[in-house]
């Protein structure tokens, strides 16, 4: 890496936006965005701790930078790429893999529902609108998607020493074995399919003229 400068250089150190957003997203790749700081960013940079301030104006700024880069690349499936159900598992399934690369980032994001990533968030309200929804249920399957998608790494035990020591309620026990499941491809997958056959449950609800 390119040293910009000597320790104490300040505003001398010549950064550009990207180095600082590449560096950036190297920190959340390597160790996850709650490592993710203004001196740990000086510190991958190879600068004094305050030449990061000259271009970002705080740690806010820097997680949104860092979350519209690292979701850069997804694509919206074309209209005859198959039924909107495919296109919008294709364009989901996207968005989760840049996360998995990027741990925390959905803690970023589920701050934002519209606020930020505006060309994605209208990317999956179009296929939503390509179905059928009308404007409330598109803004309400919205708002569910976001949820699991950027959400769901909250609920993730790490493992069965993370549950109370104590006895746990039979129901419970039973289910502790597959906790590592949360993690991995088979709790999203059976989330993706539980939350398109929803929609799709809800879709027939609305064209039956049901409300609410």
């Amino acid at each position: 890496m390119r040293n910009h400068g000597g320790p104490g250089g300040g505003a001398n150190q010549t950064l550009s936006e990207s180095e600082i957003v590449e560096a950036a997203l190297r920190v959340v790749r390597a160790d996850g965005v709650e490592k993710l700081s203004m001196r740990r960013l000086s510190r991958e940079l190879g600068v004094s701790p305050m030449a990061p301030y000259y271009y970002v104006a705080d740690k806010s700024e820097l997680l949104d930078l860092v979350a519209t880069a690292a979701l850069t690349g997804v694509r919206k499936p074309p209209p005859d790429a198959g039924p909107w159900q495919h296109r919008l598992r294709d364009l989901i399934d996207q968005i989760d893999e840049k996360l998995r690369k990027h741990p925390g980032l959905g803690d970023v994001l589920i701050e934002q529902m519209l606020g930020k990533q505006l060309d994605l968030i209208a990317a999956v309200m179009e296929i939503l609108f390509d179905a059928g929804f009308d404007e409330r249920n598109v803004l309400a399957s919205y708002a569910t998607i976001h949820t699991y998608l950027f959400g769901r790494a909250r609920v993730n035990p790490r493992d069965r020493s993370a549950l109370s020591e104590a006895p746990l309620p039979e129901a419970v026990g039973r289910t502790v074995r597959y906790i590592s499941d949360l993690r991995g491809r088979y709790s999203y997958d059976f989330g993706m399919e539980v939350l398109i056959t929803g929609l799709e449950a809800q879709l027939v609800r609305q064209r039956d003229g049901h409300v609410g």
